[in-house]
């Protein structure tokens, strides 16, 4: 991790140290992400099942996740953006 990883991590200006399994975890999301076979990267990462694959190192990165997110923040930002007043339509009261 030392010799590899630490130094692309520092000259991609990320300070903060990097761990042997949040390397795993990042290595096998992304795997995922990509669409690799979960059985692929449980044999990658030499667990005894892809449950274990699944469950602990494989976090949730899917499009459908990432535009349900979005949904919340525009919502977020919409109502905090404009004044209540300004959004209700005319003849109705609050």
């Amino acid at each position: 991790m030392g010799y590899h990883i630490q130094p692309i991590a520092k000259n991609l200006g990320i300070r903060k140290r990097i761990g042997w399994h949040t390397f795993r975890r990042t290595y096998s999301s992304i795997l995922k992400d990509n669409g690799e076979d979960v059985k692929v990267v449980q044999e990658l990462l030499r667990h005894a099942s892809t449950k274990v694959t699944l469950d602990v190192y494989a976090q949730a990165l899917t499009p459908a996740k990432r535009a349900a997110q979005r949904k919340v923040v525009l919502m977020i930002r919409e109502n905090l953006s404009v004044p209540r007043v300004y959004r209700e339509q005319p003849g109705t009261s609050a």
